[in-house]
């Protein structure tokens, strides 16, 4: 009676951790060995003890993955949460117009791994869009932004390629079927010039009107993206940068980038298959997060010594 009585007490009795506590439980490993976890930390009171309730209860398997333990909870409890699989699960928050080195980062800001190791499937897992860009360097453009769930029992290749599927639900909805390498280059372009939805069908047009007339882009934020691929990006962008030695250099460069420069939303995707009808060629930000467009380079100068003048007045 002594000895039920002990187990009992092992079993039932609420055991609360001394801190907030995260057990990662990964596939393969034996009930002994989630037990042995679960005791070095402080989540239960006896391994040998949750072995034998499993035991008695050997139809329901646990579940990988990590768990987070912060309140009072007895054993019993503890393994009915690992057979329901009740882990962890961390959630990252792509925001439109983030580029591959961003993504990473927000990836390891969320607890799920080193940048390096996402940015190594980026760079190196091009098969995820063999079908949509054969001639892809990285996944960049492909992965939607979006709000992920991810757990730290999937792998980074899983996580990208979650992405990866976003986009193709995205991309079938808005109609980009053919010469997608191209739109979602100029999507990115688009995504990268304005946050403003209303604006991007019209910056879709200015670069449409451009590329027709065989005009550079010179789209700044291809500079920046240059700098980001060889590991010197500040964050600013000086007049000298426009001749930035790089193919991503739309100054220097005709004609589309090699590839997109960020992850577009479904609204530049959008402008880009179907931009405004107009003829304006040139457009600069108005100080208050909109641009003024103008149809000529004379009329582009007026519009830029105006936004400089604001700017001095600020």
């Amino acid at each position: 009676m002594a000895v039920a009585g002990w187990i009992a007490w092992l079993l039932w009795t609420p055991v609360l951790p001394a801190t907030q506590t995260f057990v990662m439980l990964r596939p393969g490993y034996s009930v002994r060995r989630i037990a042995h976890e679960l005791k070095a930390a402080g989540v239960i009171r006896n391994a040998n003890t949750f072995v034998l309730w499993h035991y008695l209860h050997r139809k329901h398997s646990l579940k990988a993955g990590e768990y987070l333990f912060s309140r009072t909870a007895s054993t019993v409890d503890i393994h009915e949460r690992l057979v329901r699989g009740d882990i962890y699960v961390h959630t990252v928050v792509i925001p439109e117009g983030f580029n591959i080195f961003e993504i990473a980062k927000a990836i390891q800001d969320a607890g799920l791994g080193p940048q390096e190791e996402f940015l190594k499937v980026a760079t190196g897992n091009t098969a995820l869009i063999s079908d949509l860009a054969p001639e892809a360097k990285s996944l960049e453009g492909y992965l939607f932004p979006n709000t992920y769930e991810f757990t730290r029992t999937q792998s980074m290749q899983e996580m990208a390629a979650a992405m990866v599927r976003q986009f193709r639900q995205v991309a079938q909805s808005v109609g980009l079927t053919s010469n997608i390498p191209q739109a979602v280059a100029l999507a990115s372009i688009i995504e990268k010039e304005t946050a403003v939805p209303e604006e991007r069908p019209i910056v879709a047009s200015v670069y449409s009107n451009r590329l027709s007339k065989k005009m550079p882009l010179q789209a700044d934020p291809s500079i920046l993206y240059a700098q980001w691929l060889d590991n010197v990006y500040t964050g600013a962008l000086h007049h000298g940068d426009t001749r930035y030695d790089s193919a991503y250099n739309t100054y220097r460069h005709a004609g589309l980038p090699p590839g997109p420069i960020a992850n577009p939303g479904k609204s530049s995707l959008e402008a880009a298959l179907h931009p405004a009808v107009t003829d304006y060629l040139y457009f600069v930000s108005d100080g208050d997060g909109h641009h003024r467009f103008s149809h000529s380079l004379d009329e582009h100068n007026r519009n830029v010594n105006a936004y400089r003048k604001r700017m001095r007045g600020k």
